[in-house]
């Protein structure tokens, strides 16, 4: 009877699995990461700290109150198109290229409305905005 010996092979390492591993986890870590988000818009978010902006120009006020109403540096507009908005806002300006603009919105104010204000602030060229807010009382 023959025996035959058994031909001892190399081990073979396939690497094509762990590649497709590490594929994986790149792509979901590509996914997962969130990203920042660059807007156009330079807005200025106040600090609730207590202390006041600088003064600086005479900033133009856009107040928003809970009944749709804009009152653009004293003069009322009762639910304005973004077309007299904008009207308004440039006399409100006047001559100044890049003026200061504050945008104080009630609390309870739709949210299109201050996004209004801002995006015809906006087309306008006015990239210094600011959103006021309150202090929250201490109890």
């Amino acid at each position: 009877m023959k025996l035959s010996t058994n031909k001892v092979e190399d081990p073979d390492v396939n690497l094509t699995p762990m590649i497709d591993v590490v594929f994986l986890l790149l792509l979901f870590f590509m996914i997962s990461t969130s990203f920042i988000r660059e807007s156009s818009l330079k807005v200025d978010l106040p600090e609730a700290t207590g202390q006041t902006l600088a003064d600086q120009d005479k900033p133009v006020d856009i107040v928003i109150n809970a009944n749709g109403h804009f009152i653009v540096n004293g003069v009322t507009l009762n639910a304005p198109s973004p077309e007299q908005l904008s009207a308004n806002l440039k006399q409100a300006v006047g001559e100044n290229k890049d003026p200061h603009i504050i945008i104080s919105a009630d609390a309870n104010a739709e949210y299109q409305q201050i996004v209004t204000a801002m995006d015809v602030s906006q087309q306008l060229g006015y990239t210094r905005l600011t959103l006021a807010t309150r202090q929250k009382s201490k109890k």
